[in-house]
């Protein structure tokens, strides 16, 4: 579970811009809390955009050392935004609940859409 979190927030920070050209020169603690695991995976993608906006980050990579239905904690690494080396691709409002999975089975599957 903690791979397929890590997984939508690598995916949704690459809609916005390409992370490969992203360094990791600021880290940020997150924690975040829900009723459910849904919940918690939206929450947790909207306090990134909320850092993102707030704050001018871009982040690459998230390395949750708490992860269970109802509590997150990560260290989420990148850098502060530079319109001469970061190309933003799209402006993410927030990630919503419309047609959002969690599906276990052979591995973890997360869906979710985003408001641009």
């Amino acid at each position: 579970m903690k791979k397929a979190f890590s997984n939508a927030a690598i995916g949704m920070f690459s809609i916005i811009t390409d992370i490969d050209k992203v360094n990791e020169t600021v880290m940020r603690d997150v924690e975040v809390t829900a009723d459910e695991m849904k919940v918690l995976l939206v929450s947790w993608l909207n306090e990134l955009l909320f850092i993102c906006e707030v704050e001018r980050i871009l982040f690459k990579r998230f390395d949750i050392s708490e992860l269970n239905e109802t509590r997150m904690l990560a260290k989420c690494y990148g850098e502060k935004i530079n319109l001469k080396r970061h190309k933003i691709k799209a402006e993410i409002k927030a990630a919503t609940y419309h047609m959002i999975k969690i599906e276990e089975g052979n591995g973890i599957r997360v869906q979710v859409l985003f408001d641009i």
